[in-house]
């Protein structure tokens, strides 16, 4: 499985591992046992729940009162989410959702557009597309900004007000 973890200098280093943990009970491994909260446990946990070889979830603390991360696409893991990584989040039409981290917000009936609850509070504040990124700079669950890549440089070259 691989896993990819932030180096605390703004970089991040991809890892490899065999799964040596079942967090989901179903008695197939599918996590890397780790020590995130250096409590001397290895009872976190980076976990691929979808089970597409790449880690989706962090989880905390799998033995007792879990608690799940999905990565904000930095290699940090510091998006809050439920077990099964859902996310409450808004379509383009205002109309309210529940799912992710990985939904179709643009309806172009691919789902490859990535949630992100950077302020934890389980509602999306971000969606990254392959050329894309929409924001709700006030938290009230409405997209406010477009950011474009027009030119695939992976940055944003243009911005819209929604």
């Amino acid at each position: 499985m691989e896993y990819c973890l932030g180096d605390g200098d703004g970089s991040a280093t991809m890892w490899t591992a065999q799964p040596d943990v079942d967090v989901d009970a179903d008695g197939a491994l599918d996590a890397v046992g780790l020590d995130f909260d250096a409590d001397g446990l290895l009872d976190d946990a980076m976990a691929d729940l979808d089970g597409d070889g790449i880690a989706d979830h962090l989880v905390r603390d799998h033995l007792g009162a879990a608690a799940y991360f999905t990565d904000d696409g930095s290699g940090t893991w510091a998006v809050s989410v439920d077990r099964a990584g859902h996310l409450r989040w808004f379509g383009l039409d205002g109309v309210e959702h529940i799912g992710g981290p990985v939904v179709d917000l643009d309806a172009d009936g691919q789902g490859d557009d990535r949630l992100a609850d950077v302020d934890g509070d389980g509602l999306a504040d971000r969606v990254v597309s392959a050329d894309q990124v929409y924001v709700d700079t006030d938290g009230d669950g409405r997209w406010d900004i477009k950011l474009s890549d027009n030119d695939g440089d992976g940055r944003a070259d243009g911005a819209d007000e929604l």
